[in-house]
């Protein structure tokens, strides 16, 4: 029944959006309000052309996505205290490097060029999979929520059932001696949602890495719960969570 379930909101969605269809039942709810509010200031015009009807903001809480919420948040708190001259992101949230970008100067390389101006962030194509940097020569490099999309086409890359392994290989590849990789992946049952992304166990990633040391691992579980330096084992029995691995490359 899960299965068919997940079917339904992997396949479905794409094409007809069901919350498209949710906000309908809040029409008459626009319009009465449309109607009150031209009442309460009848100097105002809205024009029916002008009228932007947002018919599900209407909750409780303020919504967000558990693993980039957390994954910025984790990675920002290590960049601070690392207090490194500068760093390098590979295709993370470009709202984070944006961010990140005020603190430390910042590389940004995508598969998909960004165009953007400004202060101490630089922006840079590439493929993760043929880094364009030198052997060791990276102080500090982040590379959260992508490795797990790399050749699943999803982006445009070609399709490469090694993308993940390639990307893992270039990843340590220019870190510096001392240096340290910021990754995060899907973490939980190890599986391939062609052409999305991959889940992995923590144990595949760390053995993808083997050329650098686990310094800690954090991580979001299904729920939503932030789990700070939490053992690997604690990702056993998820279904999709979000690992945060910090990895050290020895002096």
């Amino acid at each position: 029944m899960q299965t068919l379930r997940n079917l339904a909101r992997r396949w479905i969605a794409p094409i007809a959006d069901p919350r498209a269809l949710l906000s309908l039942a809040f029409l008459p709810r626009f319009l009465t309000e449309l109607h009150r509010f031209r009442k309460l200031a009848p100097q105002e015009v809205v024009s029916w052309s002008d009228t932007y009807p947002c018919l599900l903001d209407r909750i409780r809480e303020t919504p967000f996505d558990p693993h980039y919420f957390y994954q910025g948040a984790w990675l920002a708190r290590r960049l601070q205290e690392a207090s490194t001259s500068f760093h390098v992101d590979v295709g993370s949230s470009v709202m984070m490097v944006n961010v990140l970008s005020a603190m430390v100067k910042t590389i940004f390389l995508d598969y998909r060029p960004l165009r953007v101006s400004v202060p101490h962030l630089h922006p840079v194509a590439g493929n993760l999979t043929r880094l364009p940097f030198a052997d060791a020569s990276v102080p500090s490099l982040s590379c959260l929520h992508v490795i797990e999309h790399v050749g699943l086409g999803r982006y445009g890359d070609p399709l490469d059932p090694q993308g993940g392994q390639l990307a893992a290989e270039n990843l340590q590849r220019v870190v510096q001696p001392g240096g340290r990789l910021f990754l995060s992946t899907p973490v939980g049952r190890e599986r391939v949602c062609f052409n999305a992304h991959r889940v992995y166990r923590p144990n595949t990633i760390t053995a993808l890495f083997s050329a650098l040391r686990l310094e800690s691992f954090s991580l979001v579980d299904d729920d939503g719960r932030y789990l700070e330096r939490a053992g690997l084992e604690c990702a056993d029995g998820l279904e999709y969570g979000c690992g945060m691995f910090e990895f050290v490359k020895a002096k």
